[in-house]
């Protein structure tokens, strides 16, 4: 089975969002939400997740095995979203084998050459769509 990881933190919204349109359309495939903190994880949970897990350790080993990271931008940053991507997070993303679906969030304080300024919801839907196709579904 495909391993997808939703990492997020704050308050969990965009991984939240992101597990409700997975769900929508790929309903059948489990998702795993790793929460920078409890309350993002539990809002990824109510969002639909197959199981979730708190803090920096699941980020460190969820990331070694995962074949899809979806999440902020900022997971790519140390000290982002906050202060709550630690650098060893920051690490453990930037140098998991999995293919990074990352979500331009303005809060994280980093631009991309060339991205648009869509909406968020326009971005969660892309990244899903990116997903399925990956997935040939």
């Amino acid at each position: 089975m495909t391993k997808i990881i939703v990492i997020d933190g704050q308050g969990g919204s965009l991984g939240r969002a992101v597990i409700e349109q997975l769900k929508k359309t790929l309903p059948d495939q489990p998702v795993l939400a790793i929460g920078t903190n409890s309350i993002a994880t539990a809002a990824m949970l109510k969002g639909g997740a197959a199981a979730g897990a708190t803090g920096e350790n699941p980020v460190l080993v969820n990331c070694r095995d995962a074949d899809y990271i979806i999440g902020p931008v900022g997971l790519l940053a140390a000290d982002a979203l906050l202060g709550e991507i630690t650098p060893a997070m920051a690490r453990a993303v930037g140098g998991s084998p999995a293919l990074k679906l990352l979500i331009p969030v303005n809060k994280c304080q980093i631009r991309i050459a060339g991205q648009s300024n869509l909406p968020y919801a326009e971005y969660v839907r892309l990244a899903v769509e990116e997903l399925k196709n990956m997935l040939g579904k």
